[in-house]
Protein backbone atom coordinates (compact mmCIF):
# COMPACT_ATOMS: atom_id res chain seq x y z
CA UNK A 1 0.00 0.00 0.00
CA UNK A 2 1.22 3.63 -0.95
CA UNK A 3 0.07 7.20 0.36
CA UNK A 4 0.19 10.20 -1.60
CA UNK A 5 -0.49 13.84 0.43
CA UNK A 6 -1.88 15.88 -1.48
CA UNK A 7 -3.67 19.37 -1.09
CA UNK A 8 -7.06 19.90 -3.60
CA UNK A 9 -10.17 22.28 -3.34
CA UNK A 10 -13.66 20.92 -3.49
CA UNK A 11 -15.25 23.08 -5.76
CA UNK A 12 -18.70 24.44 -4.60
CA UNK A 13 -20.32 21.46 -6.81
CA UNK A 14 -19.30 19.79 -3.86
CA UNK A 15 -16.27 17.88 -6.40
CA UNK A 16 -13.17 17.08 -5.62
CA UNK A 17 -10.49 16.04 -8.34
CA UNK A 18 -7.53 13.87 -7.83
CA UNK A 19 -4.76 13.79 -10.16
CA UNK A 20 -3.54 9.87 -10.16
CA UNK A 21 0.73 9.74 -10.69
CA UNK A 22 1.62 8.25 -14.08
CA UNK A 23 2.66 5.05 -12.74
CA UNK A 24 -0.76 3.75 -11.55
CA UNK A 25 -2.58 4.53 -14.62
CA UNK A 26 -5.08 1.45 -16.73
CA UNK A 27 -4.64 -0.61 -13.63
CA UNK A 28 -7.46 -1.37 -10.65
CA UNK A 29 -6.45 0.49 -7.52
CA UNK A 30 -8.25 1.05 -4.28
CA UNK A 31 -8.52 4.72 -2.78
CA UNK A 32 -9.14 5.57 1.02
CA UNK A 33 -9.79 9.45 1.31
CA UNK A 34 -9.42 10.79 4.67
CA UNK A 35 -9.62 14.67 5.27
CA UNK A 36 -8.78 17.61 7.23
CA UNK A 37 -9.85 20.95 6.72
CA UNK A 38 -7.78 23.37 6.42
CA UNK A 39 -7.40 27.39 7.27
CA UNK A 40 -7.57 29.44 4.28
CA UNK A 41 -4.28 31.09 3.32
CA UNK A 42 -5.75 34.28 2.69
CA UNK A 43 -6.52 35.08 6.48
CA UNK A 44 -5.52 37.92 7.69
CA UNK A 45 -2.07 38.66 9.00
CA UNK A 46 -1.39 39.04 12.70
CA UNK A 47 -1.14 42.97 13.33
CA UNK A 48 1.98 43.73 14.50
CA UNK A 49 0.79 44.49 18.39
CA UNK A 50 0.41 40.85 18.60
CA UNK A 51 4.26 40.56 18.72
CA UNK A 52 4.74 43.21 20.73
CA UNK A 53 7.07 42.25 23.69
CA UNK A 54 7.79 38.86 22.38
CA UNK A 55 11.79 39.47 22.90
CA UNK A 56 11.32 40.63 25.92
CA UNK A 57 13.53 37.72 27.75
CA UNK A 58 15.91 37.96 24.77
CA UNK A 59 16.44 41.73 24.26
CA UNK A 60 18.23 42.51 21.11
CA UNK A 61 22.32 43.99 21.93
CA UNK A 62 23.03 46.29 19.10
CA UNK A 63 26.68 46.01 18.00
CA UNK A 64 28.78 49.47 17.57
CA UNK A 65 30.64 47.96 14.77
CA UNK A 66 30.04 49.19 11.39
Amino acid sequence: MESIKIYQRVGQDGILHLDIPVGLSDRDIEVVVIYQPIESSTAAAPSLEAFYGICADDPIILDDRV
